[in-house]
């Protein structure tokens, strides 16, 4: 399917601005079908470099997996449910091993040195004219106001505003309050040259719908389109360096990079910005070095090719009502898949200099984004067999799955065990899985350690074990609420676009499933096992049963 059809001239109807654009000669984009690995090879890191990646992968990946696996094999009895009992528990349990181990090799991979972009000389100025897409549907309009001001300055700054480029505010707000306080909050920054404004009064296709109207007016007048969401916003040196890569790889669809959370006001985001920055970088090196020319693509502070995204196609509709059909709401892992089929490369640049991001502000923040996350991951499994698309890329869409399938495959673990379906003789299957777990924090702190000295080597221990014991708390109350997201879509639920959960269950005071979950799950195992091997369980059952009061500490301002 072709969606885009660039404008002979622009049209400027629907824009508020002080300034036109310049006149300028439509460029002709003819949408033609590529073949696939045309040219692809000279976009990025070395095929053999990338296949040695791939390799290395899939061995730790069924390394560790068979490790886990067969631990648990060697150290499970028969109870209750007899021998169905023990097929089935290992069936569960190699599921999410899989999924375990394949994070795991992933960090492992990327504990190495991270691939940075060339520079470019003094004086460099690029070829191509990029416009920067700044996303927006209801979010703080002082914080757009003022990423805005930032993103416009630091182009300013870098010489990509003008003559190389433009800003673009496009909006899908729709209530009428919110839509009048983000016209005050940017109506002075509009009146600037080089900044325009339009607000859609059909929302049609969300997100992906937006950039494509902006596409179909007004994308046949740039060369690439950086894609920003109103909380994200990147350095001029930074995205000078963006264009310089891809104006060097003609095959280049899409560049993606890392990103780093901007500081907030609460512990949460502390841990997240905390999380990032210990573990961040060889998270996503990993992930660069073995996806290569079939990266990933998380729908802001990217930069795409304007030809390559129209040549890839629009998004499918998915059959059906919502939550599994409609619109997809994880488009972007889609998106990266469908440039590479059709024959573009797409990489990951895996620093986070000069890219950042907001996160949740608060627990209620992060459920509803998850939420989100849950049911458009939960759409893909009806793309994973689409014609066409890169092995690599049907994995990135299989894993966005299993990340959220992991937390009820868990749950079912557990209360077989509790349920004593099944019995463990050892302690030897936890403790590899913990350490399988733990990986990718060690493989972090050994990049984080390597060439320092004492002194900045404890700074960094401190620092891991404030973010290792802070997220151990949050995990259980995580996972429960994954599991609530899962099977709400699995019953049908739709979770909308942005909205908060409108549900009774959502109602209830914060944590207060969560602890009702928590001693549940307590006197189960007390009316089948003997109070001593309570404190196995503790690190689950007490950040459930405490819910309430864990959230309420998470979310208090992270100073004073």
């Amino acid at each position: 399917m072709r969606d885009f059809a660039f404008p002979t001239a622009p049209s400027a109807a629907t824009f508020t601005s002080a300034d036109t654009l310049p006149p300028r000669a439509p460029r002709a984009m003819p949408v033609r079908a590529l073949h696939r690995n045309g040219g692809v090879v000279a976009c990025g890191p070395t095929q053999s470099g990338v296949r040695d990646a791939r390799i290395a992968f899939v061995v730790l990946t069924l390394s560790l997996a068979a490790a886990m696996v067969a631990t648990l094999a060697h150290a499970l009895e028969p109870a209750r449910a007899g021998v169905a009992g023990v097929v089935a528990i290992l069936a569960l349990f190699t599921l999410n091993a899989l999924w375990l181990s394949a994070a795991a090799a992933s960090a492992l991979l990327g504990a190495g040195a991270a691939r940075r972009l060339a520079q470019p000389a003094p004086g460099w100025t690029p070829r191509g004219r990029t416009a920067l897409l700044c996303l927006v549907c209801g979010e703080d309009p002082a914080m757009i106001a003022t990423n805005l001001r930032v993103m416009r300055r630091e182009l300013l700054r870098a010489g990509l505003l003008g003559k190389h480029g433009d800003i673009f505010v496009l909006s899908d707000t729709r209530d009428p309050g919110a839509i009048a306080a983000e016209e005050r909050a940017l109506s002075e920054l509009i009146r600037l040259p080089g900044i325009h404004y339009r607000r859609r009064h059909d929302n049609a296709g969300r997100k992906p719908g937006n950039i494509r109207d902006w596409m179909q007016s007004w994308g046949g007048h740039y060369d690439y389109m950086l894609v920003m969401d109103a909380d994200s916003r990147m350095s001029g040196a930074r995205v000078r360096e963006l264009v310089h890569h891809m104006e060097r790889r003609p095959r280049l669809g899409l560049l993606q990079t890392g990103t780093r959370p901007l500081p907030g006001g609460s512990r949460l985001t502390e841990l997240q910005r905390l999380s990032a920055r210990l573990a961040g970088l060889t998270a996503i090196n990993g992930l660069a070095r073995i996806t290569g020319d079939a990266g990933n693509f998380w729908g802001h502070n990217a930069l795409l090719r304007t030809r390559a995204f129209a040549e890839a196609g629009g998004l499918p509709r998915l059959s059906g009502p919502a939550p599994m059909g409609g619109d997809l709401l994880s488009h972007d892992f889609v998106e990266a898949a469908w440039l590479r089929r059709a024959g573009w490369a797409v990489e990951i640049a895996p620093e986070a200099r000069g890219s950042f991001e907001e996160g949740p502000a608060d627990m209620a923040d992060f459920r509803a984004r998850d939420r989100r996350w849950c049911q458009g991951n939960m759409q893909h499994l009806r793309l994973l067999g689409a014609r066409g698309l890169h092995p690599v890329n049907r994995l990135m869409l299989a894993s966005g799955v299993l990340m959220y399938l992991a937390a009820p495959v868990w749950l079912a673990l557990v209360l077989m065990l509790m349920l004593e379906l099944v019995s463990i003789a050892s302690a030897l299957p936890f403790l590899v899985s913990i350490g399988v777990l733990l990986s990718p924090k060690a493989a972090a702190m050994a990049r984080w350690m390597r060439g320092q000295g004492l002194r900045r080597r404890q700074v960094v221990a401190r620092a891991a074990l404030r973010e290792l014991w802070q997220s151990a708390l949050i995990a259980p109350i995580l996972m429960l609420r994954q599991i609530q997201a899962v099977g709400a879509v699995a019953l049908g639920h739709d979770c909308g676009w942005k909205e908060r959960p409108r549900s009774t269950l959502a109602r209830l005071p914060a944590g207060t499933l969560e602890s009702f979950a928590g001693l549940a799950m307590m006197a189960l195992m007390l009316a089948q096992h003997p109070p001593h091997a309570l404190p196995w369980a503790a690190p689950v059952l007490v950040p459930l049963i405490a819910a309430p009061w864990v959230i309420r500490w998470i979310d208090r301002p992270a100073r004073g």
